[in-house]
């Protein structure tokens, strides 16, 4: 393993961090946000390094892009993360048995955790942020695609450690290649939790290859359901929201379930999506509702748009080598090999709409073809909303709000290292509570995200 040396580094660097108290991990914090805006210039030149080699027509390329407002936002985050409670030590149960055992399950780091992203340079900050508080040291590696913008914050970063004695192997950068993604998937004994965020591909691949635990992040294929009951005004508002926002990101809207008895109110619900222009694949009730009330360029028979997908899928496989399934793992560009207008995650101005004649047709759409991320409903029916927050199975369940919410720092949460739409986390012996899970239930009066 070439990099077993790296990663021997990150492991006894690991311990040291246990000898931090919170408020000199807060301190560090706090430095590094205040050299993210010392060192705006120097960021955004790395930055646009990496961007001049990317179609800007590309969905990823918004993903990729710092600008000095982000730059803002990232380092507000990180200070936000330095005002959050520690989440160590915390006592989660104490009990003394009958016999006289005294028992305390208590919150401990993991210890290295590994990271595996794509064109996305502001998850450095937010994974370095949220380890280093949590006293868990982080190994990352990043696409090629943000290489210099990556290396510049991981500079940056290891100056404040270093200015604060502190050894900076906490936080390490991999090379951006195949081979250092495979070596971190199988450095048993040296990453302790392993975590992708990225496209559909890279997921799956890492999922499927890895001997380190792994927490899976998700795609999103996210749906909002505008009931017979929603109001119109604030449809508008939250379709409008949970797409247009910003198309690249995972909690943006993939596709609009609209109940049968409310299509005369498409046009009105879509107007904001043609000010954007948002490319709609609708079904053919759906499509005959906006025929003549959307523009025509921007809309398309779903089963048509479907038909040429599969063409274009079978013709990719037809094209196939033995050396193209060697293709990048951790490639940035957009999931194109699908099989279905319902199950695709967009990442563009598109999205599809879908006419149901229940609510219960709805849940079922959902169930087939959602990732488990995020879901919305539109709904004055207090009973249709309580159905649809029991029986919707994704991490975040929305009532009259855009899933455009659905981000750590937005819960207070300071930051994210991902969005996870996997159900496991307990240690040692599991009982009655290590049997449940729990997802977030978020209640709206049509609210958006700016």
């Amino acid at each position: 393993m070439e990099l077993k040396e790296t990663f021997q580094k990150v492991k006894a660097a690991s311990k040291t961090l246990g000898l931090l108290s919170d408020e000199q991990r807060n301190e560090v914090l706090k430095a590094v946000a205040d050299a993210i805006i010392a060192e705006t210039p120097a960021l955004l030149k790395a930055n646009a390094e990496d961007l001049a080699k990317m179609d800007k027509a590309n969905p990823l390329y918004d993903r990729l892009q710092l600008t000095e407002q982000r730059l803002v936002d990232i380092a507000s985050d990180m200070r936000h993360v330095s005002t959050l409670p520690s989440p160590l030590g915390r006592v989660l149960k104490d009990k003394t048995l009958e016999n006289g055992l005294h028992l305390q399950r208590v919150a401990v780091p993991f210890g290295v955790i590994g990271m595996i992203y794509e064109a996305r340079p502001n998850v450095t900050y937010d994974v370095f942020s949220l380890c280093f508080k949590s006293g868990n040291a982080c190994v990352l590696k990043g696409g090629k695609d943000a290489n210099s913008s990556n290396t510049a914050s991981i500079e940056l970063i290891h100056k404040v450690l270093i200015k604060y004695g502190i050894n900076p192997d906490v936080a390490t950068l991999l090379p951006a290649t195949h081979e250092a993604t495979g070596e971190m998937l199988n450095a048993v004994g040296y990453i302790d939790l392993c975590i992708p965020r990225g496209g559909k591909k890279l997921i799956n691949f890492v999922r499927d290859t890895a001997k380190v635990p792994v927490i899976e992040t998700g795609a999103g294929v996210v749906h909002c359901y505008f009931d017979k009951d929603g109001d119109l005004e604030m449809g508008k508002r939250i379709i409008t929201n949970a797409k247009c926002r910003r198309v690249s990101v995972c909690n943006a809207l993939d596709c609009l379930l609209i109940h049968e008895s409310r299509l005369s109110d498409l046009p009105a619900l879509c107007e904001g999506l043609a000010e954007k222009q948002t490319k709609i694949h609708a079904d053919a009730k759906a499509y005959e509702a906006l025929k003549g009330h959307y523009p025509d360029t921007l809309l398309y028979k779903a089963e048509e748009s479907e038909a040429r997908m599969l063409e274009a899928d079978l013709q990719t496989a037809d094209c196939k080598s033995a050396d193209t399934k060697k293709k990048s793992a951790d490639s940035t560009e957009a999931d194109t090999n699908v099989k279905s207008i319902w199950n695709t995650e967009w990442l563009s101005m598109q999205m599809g709409i879908k006419t149901v004649a229940s609510e219960d047709e709805a849940l079922d759409h959902i169930a087939t073809y959602g990732s488990g991320h995020s879901e919305s409903i539109v709904s004055n029916d207090e009973a249709a909303q309580k159905k649809f927050q029991a029986l919707v199975d994704a991490a975040c369940v929305y009532v009259n709000a855009p899933t455009s919410f659905t981000d750590g720092a937005q819960f207070g949460l300071g930051a994210e290292i991902g969005i996870s739409t996997q159900k496991l986390g307990a240690r040692g012996p599991m009982a009655l509570e290590e049997i449940t899970t729990y997802k977030w239930l978020i209640t709206g009066n049509g609210q958006t995200r700016n």
